[in-house]
């Protein structure tokens, strides 16, 4: 059983920073996919971003340019860097890990944008 622990959401106003983490229990070289969801209250869950077994990364159209997903091998750790946040981000995100056709998904953590 995949464990996906995520850290680093919190309170932030208009423009701020925020770094979520995603601690795998299992080596990140075993999933096909790793990436972080995220959603809002009345909304559907949608992908932000993530990074293919290949090294390829995709990012939501509104993000790019401000987020960045990264990873530590050897910490089995998925980032996401959020930058130039704005009150539509404000969201719960999730951390998702994939392998083959099964879905991880790690707790949520609270990203609120406001001033």
């Amino acid at each position: 059983q995949v464990q996906l622990v995520e850290s680093g959401g919190g309170l932030v106003q208009p423009g701020g920073s925020l770094r979520l983490s995603c601690a795998a229990s299992q080596s990140i070289f075993r999933f096909s996919a790793m990436g972080w969801y995220r959603q809002a209250p009345g909304k559907q869950r949608e992908l932000v971003a993530n990074q293919i077994s290949d090294g390829s990364t995709n990012y939501l159209d509104s993000v790019k340019g401000r987020f960045t997903i990264s990873r530590d091998n050897p910490k089995n750790t998925v980032y996401l860097q959020m930058n130039s946040l704005k009150p539509e981000d404000t969201a719960v995100y999730y951390c998702n890990a994939k392998i083959v056709i099964s879905d991880y998904w790690g707790q949520g953590t609270q990203v609120t944008v406001s001033s």
